[in-house]
């Protein structure tokens, strides 16, 4: 079970962290991933990491502005977001997937969290 948390208005050039925290023994093993859906529009890839850290992946929209990482011990991963456009307004997921890739597109998730809504004011 996946819940993300830290979602929130912030003025534009603002920044948010959003934390998800897993529950069961063997999170270590999944590649964990953020994705978000603005309305209307479809549910796409912004960032991830693999299950051993060594390996992450992130939207070009999101390049240098967002961060993501993950604290086995803590069983979370968590999505820094910096200098925040209107742009990234949307519904953010924190996903998981088998075999400890990083899911880069939806069909790649094994499991959704339920989302956290991030609103950018411009």
């Amino acid at each position: 079970q996946l819940q993300a948390s830290g979602g929130g208005l912030v003025q534009a050039g603002g920044s948010l962290r959003l934390p998800c925290a897993a529950s069961g023994r063997t999170f270590s093993r999944y590649g964990m991933g953020w994705f978000r859906q603005a309305p209307g529009k479809e549910r796409e890839f912004v960032t991830g990491v693999s299950a051993s850290g060594g390996s992450t992946h992130y939207a070009d929209s999101v390049k240098g502005r967002f961060t993501v990482s993950r604290d086995d011990a803590q069983n979370t991963v968590s999505l820094q977001m910096n200098n925040l456009r209107p742009e990234d307004t949307a519904v953010y997921y924190c996903a998981a997937a088998f075999f400890g890739t990083v899911p880069l597109a939806v069909p790649g998730v094994n499991y959704w969290g339920r989302g956290t809504q991030v609103t950018v004011s411009s």
